[in-house]
């Protein structure tokens, strides 16, 4: 008698590694859009993330549990620039980049466009436009007031309209 081969399934995800696995790109892209940087980007999930993990159980949902990371990522960032983080040393060797297929051109130049901005002005814009979040909630997440708020999404706006890299396609 032959016994067939045992194929093993897929271990099954569950909790905190299903939801790294299915709400990661979504966190590396804001942190992208943030930070201008595929590394930093990374750097910065992964900050956030382990900063998050021990109030994965008690929060409950995935839903709760992304938003305490995205806040948990935010306030990272706004640390990392007031301390003038700018991540690794520089080097003459240029690291192999993998290609991603999210990354469009649009999203790259909109990526661009963010980086000349001032990091507050940017952070605004991305917590007010690309994550959707209210006034209060943005300013609540980077600890200044409505009124700066409101402030620095008028003026990112304005440099945004006048960045080389976003222009408007004939329709």
């Amino acid at each position: 008698m032959t016994q067939s081969p045992t194929t093993e399934a897929a271990p099954v995800q569950t909790g905190f590694d299903s939801f790294v696995t299915s709400r990661g790109g979504r966190l590396w892209r804001a942190a992208w859009y943030l930070t201008g940087d595929r590394h930093k980007a990374e750097d910065l999930v992964q900050t956030a993330l382990t900063k998050a993990y021990g109030r994965y159980e008690a929060l409950g949902d995935d839903e709760q549990f992304e938003a305490y990371v995205r806040t948990t990522m935010y306030r990272t960032y706004v640390k990392w620039w007031r301390r003038r983080w700018n991540g690794e040393l520089p080097s003459h060797d240029v690291p192999e980049v993998a290609v991603d297929p999210t990354l469009t051109p649009a999203r790259i130049d909109l990526a661009r466009a963010l980086s000349e901005l001032p990091k507050m002005q940017r952070a605004v814009l991305v917590l007010r436009f690309y994550e959707d979040r209210a006034v209060a909630e943005v300013a609540g997440l980077l600890g200044i007031s409505e009124g700066s708020v409101k402030t620095h999404s008028s003026r990112g706006c304005a440099n945004l309209r006048r960045s080389t890299h976003l222009t408007e396609e004939a329709s």
